[in-house]
C-alpha cells in the first residue's frame, strides 16, 4: 500500500512530448528501504509547478499526492516534496584532482605515440571530460562520474597486474582504461545547474554506442590491441559489446577490461554520495 511517509529516492527522470504535442515527466523512483522500484509519469500541468531541481538524481522526496495502479508499482503524481537535496557530483576542485590525477596516469605511458594521441584527445575535449557522467542511470550517474569510473579503473588494472596479469601490456591496459568509455562525453548530455542527464540525439544519429566510438577512434589511429580490449569491455553482444567474450580463441588481453569496467560499474554504484 501506497504511504506519503515513505521517502523515495530519485533514480531517474526525463521530459518528452505527448502525441498531443504537451509536455510529459518519466519519473524512476526506489524505496532504500526495500529497494523497490517506482515508475512515475507528471503530466505538463505538474512540471510547470515543480522546479526541475527536484528531480535531481539522488534527491530524496516524498510523493504528497498520487494515484496508483493496483500493483502500486506504477503512478501519476501530481504533487512532490523534497525531502533531501542530493550533491550533484564531483566540485570543481574535486574534478581537476580527478582529472590531472588521469593526465599523470597518461604521462607514465612509455610508448610516446599513444601517450601523445590520448594526451592529445584529452587536452582538446577537457571541459566535456570533466563534467560527463560515466552512464544515465546503471552507475557513476553524476557530474564528474567518468573521472571517478575511469580513475577507479586504472587503478583496479594496475593492482591486478602487478599481482595477477603480469603478461598484460601496461600501456595498453591504462590507454583502454582511459579510452573505454570516452565516447560517453558526445553521448549524454549533462545539466550542471540541476544534475540531469539525457542521450545526446547528435551521437545517437550517427554512432551506435559509445564502444563504437573509442573502438573506431584506436582502430584509426593504429591501436589495433587498445581497440579490441574496448570492443570487448560490455562482454556479450547483447549488452552492447563489439566482441562476444564466449566466442572461442580470443587472445588473453582481450577479457581483461572487461572484468576491471564491471568491477568499477558494480562498487562505484549510482549515487555520488557513496563518494
Amino acid at each position: 500500500m501506497f504511504s506519503t511517509e515513505i521517502h523515495y529516492e530519485v533514480v531517474s527522470f526525463s521530459v518528452g512530448d505527448t502525441k498531443a504535442g504537451t509536455k510529459m515527466g518519466k519519473l524512476q523512483l526506489k524505496d532504500p528501504a526495500t529497494e523497490a522500484v517506482l515508475n512515475c509519469v507528471l503530466w505538463e500541468e505538474a512540471l510547470n509547478r515543480m522546479d526541475l531541481k527536484l528531480f535531481r538524481i539522488g534527491n530524496i522526496v516524498r510523493i504528497v499526492t498520487a494515484s496508483f495502479n493496483e500493483r502500486f508499482n506504477n503512478c501519476l503524481i501530481t504533487s512532490l516534496e523534497l525531502i533531501k537535496e542530493a550533491k550533484m557530483g564531483l566540485s570543481e576542485e574535486e574534478r581537476e584532482t580527478t582529472y590531472n590525477e588521469i593526465i599523470s596516469y597518461i604521462n607514465s605511458i612509455t610508448d610516446v605515440e599513444l601517450k601523445n594521441f590520448i594526451l592529445n584527445f584529452f587536452e582538446e575535449h577537457s571541459e566535456k571530460i570533466k563534467v560527463s557522467p560515466a552512464a544515465k542511470t546503471m552507475h557513476h550517474n553524476y557530474i564528474g562520474g567518468l573521472l571517478v569510473h575511469t580513475l577507479e579503473c586504472i587503478k583496479i588494472a594496475e593492482a591486478n597486474m602487478q599481482i595477477l596479469f603480469q603478461d598484460i601490456n601496461r600501456d595498453e591496459a591504462i590507454a583502454a582504461c582511459i579510452l573505454h568509455d570516452i565516447g560517453k562525453i558526445f553521448e549524454y548530455t549533462i545539466d550542471t545547474e540541476n544534475g540531469m542527464i539525457d542521450y545526446d540525439d547528435k551521437f545517437q544519429k550517427e554512432w551506435i554506442t559509445h564502444s563504437q566510438y573509442g573502438y573506431s577512434m584506436c582502430m584509426l589511429n593504429g591501436f589495433k590491441r587498445v581497440a579490441k580490449m574496448i570492443a570487448a569491455h560490455h562482454g556479450r553482444i547483447d549488452w552492447g559489446a563489439i566482441i562476444d567474450l564466449n566466442e572461442k580463441d580470443l587472445e588473453s588481453y582481450v577479457y581483461f577490461i572487461h572484468h576491471v569496467d564491471d568491477l568499477s560499474a558494480k562498487y562505484g554504484k549510482t549515487s555520488v554520495t557513496m563518494l
